[in-house]
């Protein structure tokens, strides 16, 4: 039996979620439609029944669409392990604390004069940055309230397209086959960003104060065995909630990149040291057990560059990558 230390948001999830859980269909056709009258649910690439709700509605999950920052000499609400999503593109380097995105989840931001959206899920651990440019359209996201493979499903407010965020490729509506360009980003501490940042900005959701912030609705999450609104199959060789690093089509279990330090490929230098905080370990965001730090680095001629990657749980990256390439010893 899984013990679920969670607020009532979460507690809810169960209630409301469970008929639409076992009956999709149903909720399609009585709910989404009503629901999404803007949405072409005729166009779809992924099967309808594979999404399911999440027990709460449109927007229940508020995205932050016009951001405030604040320097980071400012801020004294964060504590040093504290993990946050770092992204830096010329020269306008800025921190989203997870304390914040694990309750909005989404923030629609433009950095360095680039229009992108910040993303997390606390589900499936992925904190993923896209350039939210399509065409000629800049597109501002939110959150539907279902899940797919238990991943935030996000539409666009553009034409109501619902978009998977983990693979950042539009499922459902007249964005469907298209694909957001990933950006390289990092989930590190709190220290580590001020420490290569001393200029740079925190996400400070205005007229809060981040010290309101930092309970953490998931706790326990990351330590129990089978993940929240998940129905698929798991992975056989990994427990389903082990951390992985996700390069592509490739993954690498963080118990073996913590054990090694440094990994090498041919394209790629992954590094991994101590001193982060699990966002969805504690119910005090700041005293989760430390599941360190994790940078991943492309050869090219010039050096390393950061590159496209997620630290997230092994089920995930089964679920999206079924013939995916482990490396596991």
């Amino acid at each position: 039996m899984i013990v679920w230390r969670k607020k009532t948001f979460v507690l809810s999830v169960l209630a409301l979620g469970l008929v639409v859980f076992l009956n999709p269909a149903r909720a399609l056709n009585s709910q989404w439609v009503k629901e999404w009258p803007n949405t072409d649910f005729a166009t779809h690439s992924v099967d309808l029944d594979e999404i399911i709700s999440g027990g709460v509605s449109k927007d229940t999950i508020r995205s932050i669409d016009a951001p405030f920052f604040v320097p980071v000499d400012q801020v004294d609400a964060l504590s040093a392990l504290e993990p946050v999503i770092s992204f830096e593109f010329n020269g306008d380097a800025r921190a989203y604390p997870l304390r914040v995105l694990t309750r909005h989840e989404i923030v629609n931001d433009v950095v360095g004069g680039l229009a992108v959206t910040v993303t997390y899920c606390p589900l499936c651990n992925a904190a993923i940055v896209f350039n939210r440019q399509v065409g000629d359209e800049v597109l501002e996201f939110g959150t539907t309230g279902k899940l797919r493979h238990s991943d935030l499903v996000m539409y666009d407010r553009s034409t109501e397209s619902w978009w998977q965020q983990f693979t950042g490729e539009a499922i459902v509506g007249a964005y469907t086959g298209t694909h957001l360009e990933m950006l390289p980003a990092r989930m590190e501490s709190w220290q580590r960003f001020t420490a290569r940042f001393p200029d740079g900005m925190v996400l400070s959701p205005r007229g809060v104060a981040l010290s309101s912030y930092g309970y953490n609705p998931y706790s326990g999450y990351d330590t129990t065995d089978v993940p929240f609104l998940y129905r698929g199959e798991l992975p056989e060789n990994i427990p389903a909630m082990a951390r992985v690093v996700a390069v592509g089509q490739e993954a690498w279990s963080l118990e073996l990149l913590s054990r090694k330090g440094t990994i090498e490929t041919d394209d790629y230098v992954i590094r991994w040291t101590a001193g982060q905080n699990s966002a969805l370990d504690t119910a005090d965001i700041r005293e989760g057990r430390d599941v360190g730090n994790v940078i991943v680095q492309r050869k090219t001629a010039s050096g390393l560059v950061d590159a496209v990657h997620d630290v997230t749980f092994a089920f995930v990256f089964h679920a999206f990558h079924p013939e995916g390439i482990w490396h596991l010893e």
